[in-house]
C-alpha cells in the first residue's frame, strides 16, 4: 500500500469543504433516488465548462440492440488506434449518468489521448442487480464485436459504484472466456454491498460526501433479491485470480476506504498486479477537479502512466 504522507494542498482543503457543504446535508436523510437524480451533477453550466477545460468532446448515442445509450467522450488528439476506455460512472447504482461524469471522463481521456464509451446503464431500484452488470457486459461485447476493438487496447474503468462494477465486469469477462481488457482502473470503488468495512463507521464523520448510513441505505436498493456477498454486486467476495492489472486510488478519509484496501489486498494475494494508493483528506470523487486540485491532477497523471504501461496501440 502506498499512502501519501504529504499534507493536503490548500486547494484540496477548499474543495473538501465545498463538497461537504453540498453533499453532507443529504448524507443521513432517507434515500429517495427519484428526487435525488435531478440534483446530481448540478450546475450543468459548470459541468459544461469543466468538460471544455478538459480538452475533450462528448457525443451522445442512443441505445440499440448492440449497446445501451451512452456517451462517447474523446480527446481532441485521439485516433482510431488510441486506447478505448469502457467507463462505468458512479452514483451508488441509483443515480448519475454519462452526462454527470463528462468532466471526469474528459480529463481522463485527454491525459490518455484516448476515447471512452460511457454506457447509460440501468439504475436501481427500478432495475436492481444484475441490470447494471448486464449492461456493462453488453457494452464490452459491443466494443469487441461490433466495433472490432482489440481487447489489448481496452481499459475497464469506473469510480465509486462504477469502480466496483468494473471489477465485477472483469470477473465475468474472464469467466465467460472473452478476451480480457488490458487493465482495470478504479477510483474509490464500492466493492462490498454487505457494508462490512471498518471505515464505514470510522470515517463516517470525516468523509466529505457520505455518512456510513448512506452506504447502508443504498446497498439494498441495488441488491434487490441478491445476497450482499454475491460477487456479482460485491466483487470483494469474488475470485481475483487471472484478472488484468488493477489500479486503485482512494481517499484515507472516505467511508469506502476499506472497500479499496481489501480489494487491493485480495488482488495481490491472488497474484494480480495492483497499483494502490491512498490520498489523505481528499473528498470522494476528487478526480473531478484536476484544474484546481493538485491531488486530482496527480491521480490522473499516475493513471495515465499506468494505462500506457499495459495498453498496446495498434
Amino acid at each position: 500500500m502506498n499512502t501519501d504522507q504529504r499534507p493536503p494542498s490548500w486547494q484540496s482543503r477548499l474543495v473538501n469543504r465545498l463538497v461537504r457543504a453540498r453533499m453532507r446535508p443529504y448524507a443521513e436523510l432517507p434515500l429517495d433516488p427519484v428526487s435525488l437524480r435531478p440534483k446530481m451533477g448540478r450546475p450543468k453550466s459548470v459541468r459544461h465548462l469543466m468538460l471544455f477545460a478538459s480538452g475533450a468532446r462528448a457525443t451522445h448515442v442512443e441505445n440499440c440492440a448492440a449497446h445501451p445509450a451512452g456517451d462517447w467522450v474523446e480527446a481532441r488528439d485521439s485516433s482510431e488506434n488510441s486506447p478505448v476506455v469502457l467507463y462505468l460512472h458512479g452514483g451508488g447504482f441509483i443515480g448519475c449518468s454519462p452526462q454527470t461524469h463528462r468532466p471526469l471522463v474528459g480529463s481522463l481521456v485527454s491525459r490518455l489521448h484516448a476515447r471512452a464509451f460511457v454506457p447509460e446503464y440501468r439504475l436501481a431500484p427500478e432495475h436492481p442487480y444484475p441490470a447494471a452488470l448486464n449492461d456493462a457486459l453488453l457494452s464490452y461485447r459491443y466494443l469487441l464485436n461490433d466495433l472490432n476493438i482489440d481487447a489489448s487496447r481496452i481499459i475497464l474503468a469506473g469510480d465509486s459504484a462504477g469502480g466496483g462494477l468494473a471489477l465485477s465486469t472483469a470477473m465475468h469477462i474472464r469467466d465467460e472466456g472473452l478476451p480480457q481488457p488490458a487493465a482495470i482502473v478504479t477510483f474509490s470503488p464500492w466493492t462490498d454491498l454487505a457494508v462490512t468495512g471498518q471505515s464505514i463507521d470510522e470515517n463516517s464523520d470525516t468523509c466529505a460526501m457520505f455518512a456510513g448510513i448512506t452506504i447502508r441505505r443504498a446497498a439494498p436498493l441495488y441488491l434487490g433479491s441478491a445476497s450482499p456477498v454475491d460477487p456479482g454486486p460485491s466483487p470483494l467476495y469474488g475470485n481475483f485470480r487471472g484478472l488484468p492489472p488493477i489500479l486503485i486510488h482512494a481517499g484515507s478519509d472516505e467511508v469506502l476506504r476499506d472497500d479499496a484496501v481489501r480489494v487491493a489486498e485480495r488482488s495481490e494475494a491472488a497474484g494480480v498486479t495492483v497499483e494502490f494508493r491512498l490520498w489523505p483528506h481528499v473528498p470522494h470523487g476528487w478526480q473531478f477537479f484536476p484544474a484546481v486540485m493538485p491531488e486530482a491532477a496527480e491521480s490522473l497523471m499516475l493513471t495515465a502512466q499506468f494505462v500506457h504501461r499495459y495498453v498496446r496501440e495498434k
